[in-house]
């Protein structure tokens, strides 16, 4: 009986070490198959990125090849020996007091940076009384309203994001307090776009409420023309045309990105001046006070 036994455990031995060998390739095999559709999921989640990417680059080249370029200005504050213009400065801010802040806020300008340079103060007060801001909470826990002082922002045109689009069909009118920075044709780009808009060209369908501007990304614009010749007259008796408009809300749109820049322009002319004088006495005390130093003749004799 033990030796059956010993004869029948020999003899089912391979048909196990069989068994199990296909069990493991089969495992294998099934752990390969899941690697490669693994893979293949891999790949096309990629492929699928790659084409969105594509996509999205192709379509901003399109509308990049459909804009223009905005031609280049001479802008006088851009020399360096020029300042603003004070007169333009002063008519830009009168510009968008009546034209533009009923659509775009200016968060970061407050009615003390106007005193000196655009306002005298008596103006800037009166200009801020007009206004009021919310204040608070009173004693009583309260929110309450208060006209609005010169340490105080220039007033927003609407409460929130929401209402602001609601009341332009949808688009939001951006904060221009870093307007004419946030593009790379700065003032120009500014002035073309404010003087740009023309009639639809063929081939291009108006969709709803919007306007066409060649120097907007894709050229299709929600905001309507907002200047006019004699949209509004001026207090100095400049004519008020189209690109006088747009010319003078450029320039006080570059002094709120860089109200310092006179300044800065006037420490630099000093800088330069002591440098230069410098210069000279340092010129000079090489040239004259040194010059033994460069004639003397040293000559080394051997020993005898």
């Amino acid at each position: 009986m033990a030796a059956f036994l010993g004869r029948a455990s020999r003899q089912t031995r391979p048909i196990l070490q069989l068994h199990n060998g296909i069990t493991t390739s089969k495992a294998r095999i099934s752990t390969v198959g899941n690697l490669i559709s693994r893979r293949r999921v891999v790949i096309a989640a990629a492929g699928a990125v790659c084409g969105v990417t594509l996509a999205v680059t192709l379509t901003q080249r399109v509308k990049a090849h459909l804009t223009l370029e905005p031609p280049r200005y001479p802008w006088k504050h851009d020399h360096y020996w020029s300042a603003f213009d004070v007169k333009s400065l002063r008519r830009g801010y009168q510009v968008y007091k009546q034209v533009c802040a009923a659509c775009h806020s200016m968060d970061e300008i407050r009615y003390r940076e106007l005193v000196g340079v655009i306002l005298t103060e008596a103006e800037a007060k009166q200009d801020a009384f007009e206004a009021e801001i919310e204040d608070g909470p009173d004693e009583a826990g309260e929110m309450f309203m208060r006209p609005r002082k010169l340490f105080d922002a220039l007033p927003q045109p609407f409460p929130n994001k929401k209402a602001a689009q609601a009341a332009n069909n949808g688009a939001y009118p951006p904060d221009l307090s870093r307007a004419v920075w946030s593009n790379d044709g700065r003032e120009d780009y500014v002035f073309s776009l404010l003087t740009g808009y023309t009639e639809f060209p063929p081939g291009v369908k108006q969709m709803g409420d919007v306007h066409y501007n060649p120097y907007f990304l894709g050229g299709i614009i929600a905001m309507a023309p907002p200047l006019y010749n004699e949209i509004i007259e001026y207090d100095d008796g400049t004519p008020a045309t189209t690109s006088q408009l747009a010319k003078d809300i450029v320039v006080f749109l570059r002094w709120s990105v860089d109200s310092q820049m006179n300044e800065r322009k006037k420490r630099g002319f000093k800088c330069l001046a002591v440098f230069g004088t410098l210069l000279v006495c340092l010129f000079y005390m090489k040239r004259f006070h040194l010059s033994h130093l460069k004639t003397q003749r040293i000559a080394f004799k051997s020993p005898r």
